[in-house]
């Protein structure tokens, strides 16, 4: 025997095969019960870790993009409105991504491209965000001086100068509803794990268990219940009045 070589036992773990398979519920016949399987079809391209990483990425970047300038906006001149598009696209990056996040982590079978909700949550939903961040463009360098929240209590004071903070106030408010709807929607989706599904379902699924305790004891549906908050939160901080993207 060769000084370098090393004598196994032949029902060692170390010589038997590495065995992966798709996610089709067989077990392979010559399967090892400690055997770890594969289970995931990388060959699904709704699920391929390419187009996953690569949509992870970009919303990575326009995070750290849009970070970036609501900082600099903000040092610039803080007085300055325009501050709030770019954080509105800071808001939507993280939302997207914890879309897929929490599901990949709490219900991987329904970790695919549309989890990520970026173009399979409606074409209404895209032209709302998308009419939204126009709106806040267009208000705030149109007429920067025009406080928008005033609408809700006196429509003509709009214009008026804010000498009592009024603008601080509802800006704390929105900040504070997008803030508490983000995370009752993220706890309510990893809560309720492989129950949860973006798609709204006519039939029971095999397995499938309604959920009712955790935060499904306070809020029948957490989730819409965060969504619709985080939505009125994001405009409420925009200054915008009329697009809600949440309704």
């Amino acid at each position: 025997m060769n000084s370098n070589s090393i004598s196994l036992p032949e029902d060692s773990p170390l010589l038997r095969p590495t065995l992966t398979g798709r996610n089709n519920g067989s077990t392979p016949s010559n399967a090892h019960p400690g055997t770890i399987l594969t289970t995931t079809d990388t060959t699904d391209p709704k699920k391929s870790p390419s187009a996953i990483s690569f949509r992870a990425f970009l919303l990575g970047t326009a995070l750290g993009a849009s970070i970036t300038l609501t900082v600099l906006l903000l040092l610039g001149n803080p007085a300055n409105p325009l501050w709030r598009a770019a954080f509105f696209l800071a808001v939507l990056s993280v939302f997207h991504f914890l879309e897929f996040y929490i599901t990949a982590r709490y219900n991987p079978p329904a970790a695919t491209l549309s989890a990520f909700l970026l173009t399979g949550n409606g074409y209404a939903y895209n032209v709302a965000h998308t009419l939204a961040f126009l709106e806040c463009i267009l208000h705030n360098y149109a007429a920067p001086r025009y406080h928008p929240h005033r609408i809700f209590l006196h429509p003509f004071t709009a214009f008026l100068p804010d000498k009592g903070g009024t603008r601080a106030a509802w800006m704390t408010l929105g900040l504070a509803m997008l803030l508490v709807g983000q995370g009752i929607r993220t706890l309510a989706m990893a809560q309720a794990g492989t129950n949860f599904n973006h798609l709204v379902q006519s039939k029971k699924k095999q397995g499938h268990v309604l959920v009712t305790d955790g935060i499904y004891g306070w809020l029948r549906h957490p989730s819409y219940f965060g969504f619709f908050w985080w939505g009125v939160g994001t405009q409420v901080v925009m200054g915008n009045v009329v697009l809600q993207p949440s309704n």
